[in-house]
């Protein structure tokens, strides 16, 4: 990893979101076209393009059949694992749900909001290079707990426990297609894929441009692309430990980013040197050294409060404290996905287990995006009660307002209420 001061890493860390924007829209866009004017016939060409996956028209949609089959194909404890995963999940996410309410702030004057949810979610998970159960768990269930009637979900390749996982989780389609191309078919629908009013879950640049431009014709979650983590350390943590942090990122993508932000030089040079070690180990080593050679940055600061100002400039989608007092941080964290406290959380557990969302703003979104929950699928709806005479109380200052931007059919909409005796 390049270790190296605050300005040349900060320039480093930003060059690839140059190299994220560049070069993917004019292809994203040329597919979303195809899908909208050839439907489930672009689908099957593109699956066959892209993935090598020839599909015909029954085969988009996996059947009961193929359900059945896949839990056949998971062993019991790995299920278990899943169910528990599932149920902390639940849990963490029952606690986002909003009861709605109407209030009276004045006599006769009621206001307040009610919750709706979408009528349908469609999720994304990624299949390309890894298998993500853990995507389906985290996208499924705030959509359930929301109220969502209808769930769908697209994703490459026929991963068993990734099926299993959709069906444990309420899905009630299941399609075998990925990239952008199951974004676009979700967003505008085809014969076999139904429209749906939200589509979210993380993915590669490609899919994350196709959220971005289909964004207005639907809701989206937000806009994420390849992973990334950024670790605060100083004197009491392990290098061991934070290298194997770092590569858990790096694993997922070669545009992936790891990153290091310490006060101490010596654990800088130890951590650089455990992760080139630790990389050549990997089963995935190939695409995790080319994330560590081409964005894996280790940045040393004068101070714990310098390393958060360099996180915050960064807006990193999972940031580790692993520090011996991280509590005494937060006030100095302005913009992350996921905060991991101390030296016994590590991102991995966010991932999987703790019940908290992994899908995470990321590519410095984190500024003004927050973490898929409850709240992305469902509708905050205002309610607004007045009752005859506390319309007229407030008739004037309305009438006032109204003229004053030009706009009398409004201002009448409220006097003809306060002449008229009825």
């Amino acid at each position: 990893m390049l270790i190296t001061n605050k300005t040349e890493g900060l320039k480093r860390i930003f060059s690839r979101r140059s190299a994220l924007s560049d070069g993917a829209k004019r292809s994203v866009e040329e597919i979303i076209s195809l899908v909208k004017e050839k439907g489930d016939d672009a689908l099957i060409e593109l699956t066959e393009k892209f993935d090598r996956v020839k599909l015909t028209t029954d085969s988009l949609q996996l059947t009961d059949r193929d359900i059945a089959a896949a839990y056949d194909s998971v062993p019991d404890a790995l299920l278990g694992a899943l169910r528990r995963a599932k149920a902390n999940i639940e849990e963490y996410h029952k606690k986002q749900l909003l009861p709605g309410a109407l209030e009276e702030n004045s006599p006769g004057a009621s206001t307040g909001y009610m919750i709706r949810p979408v009528g349908r979610a469609g999720i994304y998970v990624p299949g390309g290079k890894a298998s993500y159960p853990s995507s389906v768990l985290m996208t499924a269930i705030p959509a359930a707990i929301a109220g969502v009637k209808d769930i769908i979900m697209c994703t490459p390749g026929t991963s068993p426990l990734t099926i299993v996982a959709a069906a444990e989780c309420g899905v009630s389609k299941i399609f075998a297609v990925g990239g952008a191309q199951a974004i676009a078919a979700m967003a505008y629908g085809t014969r076999t894929i139904p429209k749906a009013d939200v589509i979210c879950g993380p993915g590669n640049m490609y899919v994350t441009e196709a959220k971005r431009l289909v964004y207005g014709d639907v809701g989206i979650d937000m806009i994420a692309g390849p992973s990334e983590i950024l670790v605060i350390a100083d004197d009491s943590a392990d290098p061991e430990f934070l290298a194997a942090d770092l590569l858990s990122q790096a694993e997922h993508d070669e545009m992936a980013m790891a990153i290091l932000v310490t006060t101490d030089k010596e654990l800088a040079e130890k951590v650089s040197e455990a992760v080139e070690r630790r990389v050549k180990k990997l089963p995935k080593a190939a695409i995790a050294k080319r994330s560590i050679d081409d964005f894996g940055t280790v940045i040393t600061a004068d101070s714990l409060e310098e390393c958060c100002e360099i996180s915050d400039a960064v807006a990193p989608e999972h940031l580790e404290l692993c520090v011996g007092d991280p509590e005494s941080l937060l006030p100095f964290v302005h913009n992350a996905g996921a905060v991991f406290m101390g030296h016994w959380s590590p991102e991995p557990l966010g991932d999987y287990y703790a019940g908290t969302n992994h899908v995470l703003p990321n590519g410095g979104t984190a500024r003004y995006f927050s973490a898929l929950g409850v709240s992305t699928f469902v509708k905050r709806i205002s309610l607004i009660k007045y009752e005859k005479e506390a319309l007229r109380a407030c008739a004037d200052d309305i009438t006032a307002l109204a003229e004053a931007e030009g706009l009398r059919a409004h201002a009448e909409s409220i006097a003809i209420r306060k002449e008229k005796d009825i």
